[in-house]
């Protein structure tokens, strides 16, 4: 009993560690991964020792691998592969291989073996699948090309990479060198794949089909489903004399939209990421911060500056090159080298197998450990500077075939500003109040009944295609959330929110929001005046070039007065009036003002 006590707070322990390090992290704009392998390795025995690796606590662990290459096939759409196909080919090929031969050489050239030199390089060759994350956002690259060739290039590259890393544990556990035996493991990785894309294109549509005809409502039991497939095609996986997690990859790209309804797959999605990515995956993570060595930094700086350095340059550099023949420019390829620099989960997994199996020793581990964390910590600063110099240079290019621009709410402000947009893009309002819905199609403008919270919605309106979302619910929560959703979820790459100035909601700081209007804005006091035909338009000119902030300041504008809602440049082109955006001179503003 007292045994069973001390491996429940050593849990506890290491959940409060992943959970403190993860929050942590990502105050600073980086991934959750980041931090529970700095806390694992402060913590775990490397350091203080405060956290011990015990049995429960290593099949938890593992049980987390499972489950994380599950949600990471889970989260793979195969739409961002189709727009970048080409040029996110040529990425993750050149982003792959140079930097894989690269580390082979390395560890083979400083004494290693070739079955650890390659080892190496897979965890060497691997890019994070964290690019869509919030480094694009907070760098404003959404909807770029650059955006979706990284994202492309992350899922191909790490594809390649547990592909090749199966071949080579299979043959690192047989050790044969016959050619028989080498065609007979080539033979059962084709078998594997052959059944296991078979499985998920014929037969598990056939049983969602099924599931769904007979109307199980229980979501304990569509999650039991996902288990047992999930463990299925692990089974298949070590059958086959691989890994059991490409089993588990296999069987998250196939889950998600062939077993379950459309509804219930992102439900079951949601729980399956607060099971993975909330509970097991982040005890995995802090656990291999356990076998870590700091030490190396002592004994092992020349190869640990080594690999570090070919992971660096063998990424960017070879990208680079790669990426020519899709004539986008060796700028843009440089840049999207920098982008996929960051390692994350697969390589930290690759890494953690390889010592479990003996393949490679503490001090390679390590050096992978501390190469991962590295890379991903310059992701976000030479991504920066290169799409600064893209930008500077007028090459960074924008995905044209979004277009559109919706608004969450149907009130009086919404449909005028609705109305200046019509003419200049499609349009579309929605909102949850079916009255409301009627009156804006009334008004002549496309709507939706729907909840801008639920997910399906934002796929009733192709967010995929639309270029920016307006919240101006008068609730701060529904803007925020909504806008959220279509940013991360979706791409879009303009969110503006209005935020009223009585109702708070602090889920992030007011200054990293977007707002409409460029302050908060009391919008029922507005609403009020609007039905009741007490505002009305008028335009201002702008003198020289300042920020939106900066023109209500300069005015001094009673925002319960006059309230600015649009602007429109020399060329009658009109955009919305909010905090990020900028004002030239020329410009004019279209302003309510209450009329007395």
């Amino acid at each position: 009993m007292e045994e069973f006590h001390i491996n429940i707070l050593n849990i506890s322990a290491v959940l409060l560690a992943a959970y403190l390090g993860g929050v942590a992290i990502r105050k600073i704009g980086y991934p959750a991964i980041l931090g529970e392998l700095l806390i694992g390795i402060v913590l775990g025995p490397a350091v203080l020792g405060w956290l011990e690796y015990s049995e429960a606590v290593k099949v938890l662990a593992e049980i987390g691998i499972i489950l994380l290459m599950v949600y990471i096939g889970m989260e793979i759409d195969f739409r961002d592969l189709k727009k970048a196909s080409w040029a996110g080919l040529l990425a993750a090929i050149g982003g792959f291989f140079v930097p894989f031969v690269l580390g082979y050489f390395a560890i083979v050239w400083t004494g290693g073996t070739p079955i650890s030199g390659l080892f190496v390089a897979i965890a060497i060759g691997v890019t994070s699948l964290a690019t869509k994350s919030r480094i694009l956002i907070d760098l404003k690259l959404l909807n770029t090309r650059i955006a979706y060739v990284l994202m492309a290039g992350a899922l191909i590259s790490d594809t390649l990479a547990l592909v090749i890393f199966s071949g080579i544990t299979n043959f690192a556990e047989t050790n044969v060198l016959n050619i028989s035996e080498l065609l007979l493991i080539g033979g059962k990785i084709l078998v594997f794949f052959g059944l296991t894309i078979s499985i998920g294109v014929f037969l598990l549509p056939r049983l969602g089909k099924y599931i769904s005809r007979s109307g199980m409502k229980s979501s304990t039991a569509y999650f039991t489903i996902i288990l047992i497939v999930t463990f299925g095609y692990c089974e298949l996986a070590e059958l086959a004399g691989m890994h059991s997690i490409l089993g588990a990859f296999m069987a998250g790209l196939f889950i998600k939209d062939n077993l379950f309804p459309k509804k219930i797959s992102k439900e079951l999605n949601k729980a399956f990421y607060d099971v993975s990515i909330g509970f097991m995956a982040p005890i995995f993570f802090v656990t291999a911060g356990f076998f870590v060595d700091v030490t190396v930094f002592q004994t092992d700086l020349g190869l640990l500056i080594l690999i570090t350095s070919l992971a660096i340059v063998g990424k960017i550099v070879g990208t680079a090159l790669f990426y020519l023949p899709s004539r986008n420019g060796w700028r843009e390829g440089l840049t999207i080298g920098t982008g996929m620099n960051g390692r994350g989960a697969v390589e930290i997994i690759i890494a953690e197998i390889g010592l479990g199996m003996g393949i490679i020793d503490k001090t390679i581990f390590s050096i992978l450990v501390f190469m991962a964390i590295f890379t991903t910590l310059t992701v976000p600063v030479l991504l920066s500077w290169t799409t600064k110099w893209l930008r500077k240079r007028g090459e960074l290019v924008y995905m044209e075939e979004r277009n559109g621009i919706v608004f969450l709410g149907v009130n009086p402000l919404s449909l005028i500003l609705a109305k200046y947009f019509k003419d200049q893009e499609p349009v579309t309002l929605i909102d949850n109040n079916p009255e409301q819905v009627a009156r804006a199609e009334k008004a002549g403008f496309n709507s939706l009944f729907g909840n801008a919270l639920n997910e399906t919605t934002w796929e009733d309106i192709h967010a995929d295609n639309v270029s920016a979302v307006v919240g101006i619910t008068t609730n701060n929560r529904v803007n925020y959330l909504a806008g959220k959703m279509a940013k991360e979820k979706f791409l879009v790459p303009q969110i503006a929110i209005s935020q009223s100035p009585s109702e708070e909601f602090n889920d992030t700081e007011p200054e990293n929001r977007n707002l409409l209007f460029a302050a908060p804005v009391g919008l029922d006091e507005w609403m009020h005046k609007m039905q009741l035909d007490e505002a009305g338009e008028s335009s201002l000119l702008v003198e020289k070039e300042m920020s939106c902030k900066q023109w209500i300041a300069d005015n001094k504008i009673n925002l319960q007065e006059t309230l600015p809602i649009l602007i429109e440049d020399k060329k009658g082109k009109i955009r919305l009036f909010s905090s990020e955006c900028s004002l030239q001179a020329g410009d004019k503003i279209l302003v309510l003002t209450v009329e007395k």
